[in-house]
């Protein structure tokens, strides 16, 4: 560039880019959806998501074709004159441009270069462009889904954030430590390739049964598949009906039990019941072949019986957390087909019985998917929980990925040492087969729903046979377990239900001890369930703080009377303390 070059004539190039960009996007575009919008958008004259039909895998059935859609060209028409529009904004403040609503180029020192804060403004300008485009989609639900999904990742992928070349913070901060932090970045990146993540958290500042899961207590019962845990009493009496939680098993169970502060297994025993929690072995390739009904029988039912007979007691309370509560009431529902009801209630968190409102994860599944997962893994093998995590984090790409890929290895920053992300680090695998049935018959055909329309441990499933009461909560931001579908139980269980709705996401709106006063829930105290969670709010009343001490009013009325506490662990000779809490299971790395 010459010295005499004026700003306009600094800025000409980047004028031109960005007319040559949209100019080539909308002949892709015009070309894709032809003269009258109806083509499939593609690459090479390949679909742009189609996928190797599932006949040219060895001994799999044809798949039906992937849906297309398209665009009208009125509507992008109006998407060209916008974006033109917000584009010559750009142009006429030229390196004076600001990103501005983004909290990822908040920081002064994007501010302060012109040529970072304009790459970053383009950014977020193509960004809004490209969801406009996808939303002017004219296709299915799930593809529209499926394309916006597509859109966010790419673009939360592309900032200029996530690149040192653009990103202004990251910049300044090797000048300022005089390179230490591109340094400090190139060990962290080193490491977390050698442990096969990026680090979300100080992994170093935290061991299981050292300063998380460390409420006391013992193993009293272990097979293939999980160790009881039975904890020690904090009271003098205990309620003569004790109280089983099951946690999801694609994460280990201390998300129960991280820290004192925050934990409701410490809270179970505060209340006075007997707490016992099934604590999953984390699976290897002993458990390659083991199946949703071994699960359901050997370990569900198992725990179920485990704890009857060492309390004495001829029912139980029952906790299912997630994919704990499918598995939990999948267990009721095959007991009361054999004449048993074991349970004097049940809860249920965050769970889904009904899969017909699965949220984002629904983009994921359909009958390619599962039958290519069915090929791969439903006669044996492993899911890595590596691919699990992966999968829910990148449902918030930016807060659980990009955050740190940015963090750890641009800025050279070591992530606070903090227990719930250590834990969600901390992954689990599953078996092939089981994976692959709940896929098919939950996620795909929500045949759990639907009464004898499943066999499960040789029984037709019938929920509606669960006829116990039943406590049902639901966080309102669930990413994972979006708040309708956690609802959705309320329409199948047929015994007292009691609701509730709290605050935040999946795990904060689960683990809020009242002793933090933190958030708020919603409750409807006149009994009506109508059809959808919607119209069960509009009767609700909000309340402030934890929805943990409703809870616990709650169970004392299903408890019985108070005995009591026993002075060990187990019941005399049949089941001994075989290892302190939190066992061996839960430290096997997957």
């Amino acid at each position: 560039m010459k010295q005499q070059d004026t700003g306009a004539d600094a800025f000409a190039p980047f004028q031109k880019a960005l007319t040559q960009g949209w100019t080539q996007a909308m002949e892709a575009f015009q070309k894709a959806a032809g003269p009258g919008g109806s083509a499939a958008f593609d690459v090479g004259g390949t679909p742009l998501w189609q996928l190797p039909q599932m006949a040219q895998f060895p001994g799999a059935a044809a798949m039906p074709e992937l849906p297309k859609f398209s665009i009208d060209p009125e509507q992008l028409q109006s998407i060209q004159q916008q974006y033109l529009s917000d584009a010559t904004d750009l142009w006429r403040r030229g390196f004076g441009a600001r990103p501005e609503g983004d909290k990822r180029f908040a920081a002064e020192a994007w501010g302060s270069n012109p040529l970072a804060a304009f790459s970053a403004a383009v950014y977020l300008l193509n960004g809004r462009t490209m969801m406009r485009m996808a939303e002017a989609i004219d296709a299915d639900d799930k593809t529209k889904a499926r394309l916006r999904f597509a859109v966010e990742q790419w673009m939360a992928a592309a900032s200029p954030s996530n690149s040192l070349a653009f990103n202004a913070e990251a910049q300044k901060k090797a000048i300022d430590t005089q390179g230490e932090s591109i340094a400090k970045g190139i060990q962290n990146l080193l490491h977390d390739m050698k442990q096969g993540h990026v680090s979300m958290t100080d992994e170093s500042a935290f061991e299981v049964g050292r300063n998380v899961a460390t409420t006391e207590g013992a193993v009293v019962f272990e097979n293939d598949y999980f160790q009881l845990l039975e904890y020690k009493p904090l009271t003098a009496k205990v309620y003569e009906r004790p109280f089983l939680l099951v946690p999801p098993c694609i994460n280990k169970f201390y998300i129960l039990d991280l820290q004192p502060d925050n934990s409701l297994i410490r809270y179970a025993n505060e209340q006075g019941h007997r707490v016992f929690v099934v604590s999953w072995r984390n699976p290897d390739e002993s458990l390659a072949q083991a199946t949703w009904d071994d699960y359901i029988e050997n370990a569900a039912i198992k725990a179920i019986h485990t704890v009857q007979e060492i309390s004495g007691s001829k029912q139980i309370n029952a906790l299912g957390f997630c994919v704990g509560g499918t598995i939990l009431s999948t267990a009721l529902a095959v007991l009361a087909a054999r004449g048993e009801k074991p349970a004097a209630s049940v809860t249920l968190l965050t769970t889904f019985l009904d899969f017909s409102d699965t949220g984002i994860l629904d983009i994921f599944v359909d009958e390619p998917m599962v039958a290519y997962r069915e090929m791969q893994l439903g006669k044996g093998g492993l899911l890595p929980g590596g691919d699990l995590a992966s999968t829910f984090s990148f449902l918030r790409p930016n807060d659980l990925v990009w955050n740190y890929v940015v963090g750890n290895y641009l800025k050279g920053e070591t992530p606070p040492a903090f227990d719930l992300l250590y834990w969600n680090s901390d992954a689990t695998n599953l078996p092939g087969p089981f994976y692959a049935w709940y896929l098919r018959n939950t996620y795909h055909e929500n045949k759990l729903a639907k009464p004898n329309a499943l066999t499960v441990c040789g029984e037709k499933v019938d929920l509606g046979k669960i006829d116990i009461p039943a406590y049902i909560y639901g966080s309102r931001e669930d990413h994972i377990v979006p708040i309708g579908g956690a609802y959705t139980s309320t329409q199948l269980l047929t015994g007292k239900k009691r609701f509730v709705m709290g605050a935040s996401g999946h795990i904060a709106g689960v683990i809020n001890p009242p002793a933090k006063n933190k958030r708020s829930h919603w409750l409807r105290e006149d009994g009506k369930f109508p059809k959808t969670q919607p119209e069960w709010l509009a009767g609700a009343q909000e309340r402030p703080g934890s929805w943990w001490t409703d809870w616990a009013q709650w169970l004392k009325g299903h408890a019985g009377k108070q005995i009591p506490a026993p002075k060990g662990y187990g019941n005399g000779k049949a089941y001994k303390a075989i290892e302190p809490a939190p066992g061996r299971y839960v430290k096997a790395k997957a």
